[in-house]
Formats: C-alpha cells, structure tokens, sequence
C-alpha cells in the first residue's frame, strides 16, 4: 500500500510525497530527477516497507518544482542547497530523530544527495546512487571529455527559456524520446506502458518549469556553440564534493546520457564506495531492473 499527502516543511515549501511503512521505523528516503516523480520508486518502497527486506518507513517526495511539490518560478529557488535544505526538513519530519538511515537517488535526485552527504554526513548513514554523476567528475568530464559533452547537449535545450513549452507541445511529443532514445518502450523490458505513459502525462500537466529550472541553475553544462568554451566549467573545491558516507554506486552501462567514464577517479571523493556496474541497463534502470537494484541495495545496507 502507497501513501500520499502533501508535507508542509517549516520554511514554507510544501512536497507532495509517496510512502510505504510504519512510521517510526528508520527512513529510506527516495529522490526522483528529470522528467520523473516520485511514483518511480513505488515498487522499491512497497519492497523495503516489508519486514522481511527491513520494514523501513520507506518517503519519496516529488521535488521542489516537481507534480504537486511548490513549485517557485525564479530560477534561483533551484539551487542544490536549497533543495537539500527540503530532503533535510522532509526527513526532520519522517526520521527517527531526523537521520536518513538510507538514501536513495537518481538523475537529479542524485545531485541532491552527493549535496546532502557532503554537507550532512551526521544525518545520513547510507547513500545508494543511481546513474547520478558526482560533482566532481562531472565537472571533469564536461571539461575534458567530447563524448560527455556531446551526451550531455541535451541540457542547453532544457535551459531555453521555452522549453516548457515545447516539450508539453503535441502530448509532450520532445519528451517521450528521453525513454524511448535509450531502448525503452516494449522491445526493450517492455516497461514504458500506455499506464505508465499516463502516470507520466498526470506529473508534467502540473507544469514542467520547476524542472526546467533545475537546467537553467547549473553552472555544470556543456559547453553551447558561440557561448563559451570548455575551459569554462566551474572545478568544484574538493572540500565541497568529499563524501564520506558509506556510498554504494550503480551505474547502467548503457546510459547513453551519461557514460561510464564519469566513474573514473571516483574514489578519491568517496573513500567509503561500492560500485555495480548493471550491463544490459538504461539510465532508466528503476523501471527495467527494480529487482536487481533492490537486491543490490539490500547488500549493501545490510553489510557488516
């Protein structure tokens, strides 16, 4: 059984959020990226609500700017710091005593979660990442790497100030190839349904500029033809991008987004890391393999 309700943090942000599990019991916390919601970690907290994979109080949140979540329409309301001060003020309400026993994330929510464990490594034991690059790689990557800077040239579309509006033109016609790009839809796991679709349609008609703001904030994009060039992309401090809770990495190898060589030298950030790498996955792996990536992140939690 999944929950729903709408959390009305202290500072005035209200997040429409998912749930499966007792509460009182430790905190699995879930965060969703671009152009997902939180309904795609459903599968995996009905799983780890059950006492026999843990009975966690399993959240997911629909972030800032995301389905029913506040959704500021300045740019600035989009910056990692404040939506980790969200994550923080969400598992203040849902944790015991406000710690994040695990913390799991993809895509954009990953960002926010390599933020959060940099910042608050106190108030988080476990962090579980999906497919989300670390700042600093990232950053090295979109400097010195064509193959990453051409992956990632989508990110100048999303940051145009139209972007909203064309990817909700002729039922959000520039958006389903996000999916569909990388293999998806039925001869590839057959996971993209015309339900599914619909669960999708149901998130992006609440608007889609939250999330296009998520693009326009970064300073971490490749570089766009006559605007600069690589030199330019800002190098993280190292202070600011060590993470030193216990991390465990899985990366689909056929992310076609964003590729494996952002793993390289990974390490001397994340002292304490696993990585599994996932053959035979998109950046879409929460819908293709929630089995595997359950099982990878029960292992991990559960290690001594």
């Amino acid at each position: 059984m999944i929950d729903t309700w709408l959390a009305e943090l202290p500072h005035g942000i209200t997040l429409s959020c998912r749930g499966a599990g007792a509460r009182g019991r430790p905190l699995m916390l879930f965060l969703h990226g671009f152009p997902e919601a939180a309904f795609v970690w459903d599968a995996l907290m009905a799983h780890f609500a059950q006492p026999e994979h843990g009975g966690f109080r399993c959240v997911a949140p629909n972030l800032r700017g995301f389905e029913r979540s506040s959704a500021p329409t300045e740019v600035a309301a989009y910056k990692p710091a404040l939506m980790v001060q969200d994550v923080l003020a969400l598992a203040a309400a849902e944790g015991v005593d406000g710690r994040i026993h695990t913390l799991v994330a993809h895509d954009w929510g990953g960002a926010f979660a390599w933020a959060a464990a940099n910042a608050h490594p106190a108030r988080i034991d476990h962090l579980v990442i999906l497919n989300s690059p670390h700042p600093a790689t990232f950053a090295r990557e979109l400097q010195g790497s064509a193959e990453q800077q051409q992956a990632s040239a989508y990110m100048n579309f999303l940051a145009r100030p139209d972007a909203e509006a064309l990817l909700a033109e002729d039922d959000y016609r520039r958006l389903w190839p996000f999916f569909t790009s990388m293999g998806a839809g039925p001869d590839r796991f057959g996971w993209l349904t015309e339900a599914v679709r619909q669960q999708y349609r149901d998130v992006w008609r609440h608007g889609l500029t939250g999330a296009c703001n998520l693009y326009r904030v970064t300073p971490l994009k490749p570089p766009a033809p006559g605007q600069r060039g690589v030199t330019d992309i800002p190098q993280p401090p190292p202070e600011r991008v060590r993470v030193e809770v216990p991390t465990l990495v899985l990366w689909a190898l056929d992310d076609t987004a964003l590729r494996p060589g952002l793993l390289d030298g990974l390490d001397a950030h994340v002292p304490h890391l696993t990585v599994q790498r996932l053959p035979g996955a998109t950046h879409w792996v929460v819908h293709e393999q929630p089995q595997q990536v359950a099982a990878h992140i029960s292992a991990f939690v559960t290690a001594k």
